[in-house]
């Protein structure tokens, strides 16, 4: 799966032009511009709650200072309290309804309170035509396109963003994805190289392009890459689950095996990595590791319908077709439009020689669409009587 960046930052905390000469002397009158310099010196320093105590007061005593909501927002914002901050900026812009970096951050803090839709949009919408020379509110649109699959909508920003600002591997890296989300690996891959052409330790892109190659069933390079990911971030337990896939693919058991452990190491409750590393030790014939990491992925995961249908294939492979009948029926009840667990529970039937129910999950399955192979069509009908 490929990875969007994120650019989550808001805009700088604004001194104001002229500071007071008295800031809280003996014998001098605390003025909310006091307050506000204050307030901006201790956010300046990372102290967000001296400086949101700071322009609170700086508010109280002139409670039309858009600039002093807009930075207490900003503060709340650097301690993740966003609804806060979402409020402050909402205020900021209904006293200065033409401050565009208000908007935008009001946008940031919708998309990381999980509103990277509509709200999200319309505030860096309105950012733009304030000032149509961001970047990134352009790109973080894009983000929030791609969030939304408007896949187009977002290649149409980050180009935006490319325009204004032509060495912003991010917007590369990230309008990449949305070429690779419409299978247009070949541009992906270009943006990717692009990317690591301006920041060549860009782990991102190294991670994404070979998820591109990989699609391309360009499997050396993608491993290649993976590693180049790994190299620069070794505690991302997802490259690793991801060039274990890939060397699966290539048949390469012992090293698929290694990453998908190494994974496990890194995030015991990877649900994925013990499902693929089962896998692998089903293709080696090693029927029971397969079980025990089926498992560990169903406890971890129990809504695995994939889970349950792969532990279903080992039970099969050992013979055991009323366990493999278990878990693909247990598969069917997550997801009813499984059609291969449909398949596959039509031949642990068979083996059961329960042909009636074979075929109806056969039909089952061809109603899905999957096309059933031809050979055990053959064998059921053979062994049923019967050819459809």
């Amino acid at each position: 799966m490929m990875s969007v960046q994120n650019k989550e930052t808001f805009t700088v905390i604004l001194l104001r032009l002229g500071m007071a000469v008295c800031l809280f002397l003996t014998g001098c009158e605390a003025t909310s511009v006091n307050y506000y310099d204050r307030g901006i010196a201790y956010a300046k320093e990372g102290e967000y709650d001296r400086a949101i105590s700071d322009l609170t007061k700086a508010i109280k005593i002139d409670p039309r200072d858009a600039e002093a909501y807009y930075n207490r927002g900003v503060a709340y914002g650097a301690k993740g309290e966003y609804g806060r901050a979402i409020s402050d900026y909402t205020r900021a812009i209904e006293l200065k309804p033409r401050d565009a970096k208000a908007y935008y951050n009001r946008a940031v803090a919708y998309g990381v309170e999980g509103e990277y839709g509509r709200r999200a949009i319309s505030d860096y919408t309105k950012a733009i035509e304030l000032n149509p020379e961001s970047a990134d509110a352009y790109y973080n649109r894009g983000n929030a396109y791609y969030g939304k699959g408007l896949y187009d909508k977002a290649i149409s920003d980050f180009n935006k963003a490319l325009e204004i600002k032509p060495r912003l591997a991010e917007a590369y890296v990230n309008r990449g994805i949305a070429y690779g989300k419409k299978g247009i690996y070949d541009q992906a891959i270009s943006d990717f190289d692009k990317a690591l052409e301006i920041s060549p330790r860009n782990a991102k892109a190294y991670y994404n392009r070979a998820v591109a190659y990989d699609y391309k069933g360009l499997l050396q390079e993608a491993i290649s890459d993976y590693t180049k990911a790994i190299e620069m971030n070794p505690r991302d337990a997802k490259v690793y689950s991801e060039r274990g896939l890939a060397y699966y693919n290539k048949r390469e058991y012992d090293p698929a095996i290694s990453d998908f452990t190494k994974a496990l190491e890194i995030n015991p409750e990877y649900a994925k990595a013990y499902n693929n590393r089962g896998i692998v030790y089903k293709a080696k014939g090693k029927y029971d590791l397969a079980i025990s990491d089926y498992n560990k992925a169903i406890e971890i995961n129990p809504s695995d319908a994939g889970a349950y249908n792969n532990r279903g294939n080992a039970y099969d492979d050992k013979g055991e077709h009323d366990r493999a009948i278990s878990d693909y029926t247990k598969a069917l009840e997550i997801n009813r439009r499984f059609a291969e667990a449909y398949v596959n529970r039509a031949v642990a039937y068979y083996d059961n020689e329960e042909y009636d129910k074979a075929w109806k999950d056969v039909y089952k399955a061809q109603s899905l669409g999957l096309q059933v192979n031809p050979g055990f069509l053959k064998a059921l009908g053979e062994a049923s009587g019967r050819e459809r």
